[in-house]
């Protein structure tokens, strides 16, 4: 759940942006054909597409208010300008995740062995001092 918004309604909200715009493609498609074997008598064809064209962005823009909310990182139009599947960015910010995880984890554990090394030579050479500084830790409420 994304705020007040359940994710059925945000799938209901994009899957008529998506119809609507693989129309659109399909009319632009259409459109191209049209225009690249233009012959004079299809003007009427063309003059249709091209209000078809208009048409449907108008519905498109009638349908923007709905995903208006919605936050798109620049980088997942970076992976659609590579060609590359724009869910393979959440795939990768999520490995990339993990990998930053695990040299946290390594440093955390590497500075809790070096407390204990340190702590473990401290109590060597100031072992009166030590006691008392564990002796205040123990009291001290957690």
């Amino acid at each position: 759940m994304w705020g007040t918004v359940t994710w059925d309604k945000m799938s209901d909200r994009f899957e008529a942006l998506e119809q609507q715009l693989e129309h659109f493609i399909e009319n632009t498609r259409q459109l191209g054909i049209t225009v690249s074997d233009f012959q004079p008598q299809g003007q009427n064809v063309l003059n249709q597409k091209l209000h078809t064209m208009v048409t449907g962005m108008q519905e498109i823009d009638k349908l923007k208010n709905q995903v208006q909310d919605v936050q798109v990182p620049l980088e997942v139009f970076d992976y659609i300008d590579q060609g590359k599947n724009p869910q393979l960015y959440t795939k990768d910010c999520m490995e990339k995740a993990l990998m930053r995880n695990e040299a946290v984890k390594g440093k955390i554990d590497a500075y809790k062995k070096f407390k204990g090394l340190l702590m473990l030579e401290l109590y060597k050479v100031f072992p009166n001092e030590m006691n008392k500084y564990r002796a205040m830790r123990d009291e001290r409420p957690s």
